[in-house]
């Protein structure tokens, strides 16, 4: 391999390797690694990396990589056996790093090493075992000196209980700013993302994805201080509810979206049986996080993941969990369905009777169902339609094609 780059121009070298590469392939890598030019690489790619190809690659990897710009690297956890970053790893240093990925990956002393990374524009920790655990107030200190980052990616493997809140440090008094900041995901417990960003602040977000492993039963003061900060989540006017099978997943899309970026607010909660997802989400919107955008939405769309999925459905499940949800939207002028959330929110609506039929969605103008016949579909919300046409609050269905 030495003798090949010696033949290569002076250029920058990037080293990409999979889990498919033969074993000469990987050897071949590795002494690119530890070659008289490892200097030159700007670039390192490895996905699917095996306990059995662990020290090659930690051993070559004790130095600072003077030129490395891009890090990726993908463990493939094999039995239980989770290869760990030791503190050595970049020669504890990485000044000109730009985007950092690590995938199922402890690291100890990350933290250490996002402090010499000050010029990060990407950072993305996936899979994070309970062995590689950072706390908020570690990662925060972290992300101090990145002042130009612009994605932030946290997502934890499993719920983590962190320390009694009365032994937790307090915040600092003033939030440091994320001014280049625009993206944000974390998947992991409300009590860390509200721990880390009682920290931080970000005006300029515009994309926001969190996934909340459990049932969030309290406040989230920061993170609703968070999107009230943002510049660009203001009105929302249509979104989606995905119902998925042990989760639920609210997205939010605004009435005007830059042609340089997608501005959404995702809120996903991992929660098993239909009747608890629907009472978590109704919850977060309703008390835990006030959006402004929940209020103004004009158009939403709820889904399950496939038809299969709603058969298997509780057929004695309280209508009035659904209308828990749907009473959170007053602005609500078109509601499409997909075929099978469509029989049980249309039993739901069915079952309400005299001012109660208007005060549920008081704005709704159409209901857009995803049957193959429209008459079954208007008969079972006969006396539904027939209230909002005497309060003089039509309400047509048609059907939802797309």
């Amino acid at each position: 391999m030495s003798e090949v780059l010696d033949a290569w121009p002076v250029l920058p070298v990037m080293l990409i390797s999979g889990l498919a590469d033969s074993y000469q392939r990987w050897c071949n890598w590795v002494a690119a690694l530890e070659s008289e030019h490892y200097h030159r690489i700007c670039e390192i790619r490895i996905s699917g990396m095996t306990h059995l190809r662990w020290g090659g690659f930690i051993a070559a990897m004790k130095k600072p990589f003077p030129e490395l710009t891009h890090l990726e690297v993908s463990v493939y956890v094999y039995r239980f056996v989770e290869p760990v970053l030791p503190d050595s790893f970049l020669g504890g240093s990485a000044p000109r790093l730009r985007e950092l990925t690590l995938r199922s990956t402890p690291f100890p002393s990350i933290p250490k090493l996002l402090l010499s990374a000050n010029g990060l524009v990407k950072l993305t920790l996936l899979d994070i075992p309970d062995s590689g655990y950072i706390s908020p107030d570690a990662m925060a200190t972290a992300l101090t000196v990145m002042t130009r980052l612009k994605t932030l990616d946290l997502q934890f493997r499993s719920p983590r209980s962190l320390s009694d809140s009365t032994s937790r440090p307090l915040p600092p008094p003033t939030r440091f700013v994320l001014p280049a900041l625009t993206e944000l995901r974390f998947r992991g417990v409300y009590e860390y993302l509200e721990d880390l960003l009682a920290r931080i602040d970000a005006p300029f977000l515009y994309h926001l994805h969190i996934i909340f492993f459990t049932n969030p039963n309290l406040d989230f003061p920061q993170l609703r201080r968070l999107i009230s900060n943002a510049g660009d989540f203001k009105e929302f006017d249509h979104g989606g509810v995905l119902i998925l099978h042990s989760s639920i997943q609210l997205s939010l899309y605004p009435k005007t979206e830059e042609v340089n970026h997608r501005t959404l607010l995702k809120l996903q909660i991992d929660c098993g049986g239909l009747d608890r997802q629907l009472s978590s989400l109704a919850h977060v919107c309703s008390s835990s996080l006030p959006l402004t955008g929940i209020s103004t939405l004009e158009v939403l769309e709820i889904r399950e993941y496939d038809y299969i999925t709603s058969l298997f459905w509780k057929d004695d499940m309280d209508n009035a969990q659904w209308m828990e949800l749907l009473d959170q939207f007053t602005a609500l002028k078109n509601l499409y369905l997909t075929r099978g959330v469509t029989h049980r929110v249309f039993r739901a609506l069915q079952g309400l009777s005299g001012e109660r039929a208007t005060e549920v969605l008081p704005a709704l103008r159409n209901l857009f169902v995803r049957t193959p016949s429209l008459e079954p579909a208007q008969e079972a919300i006969r006396s539904f339609v027939a209230a909002r046409r005497l309060s003089g609050r039509p309400v047509a269905i048609d059907h939802w094609r797309i």
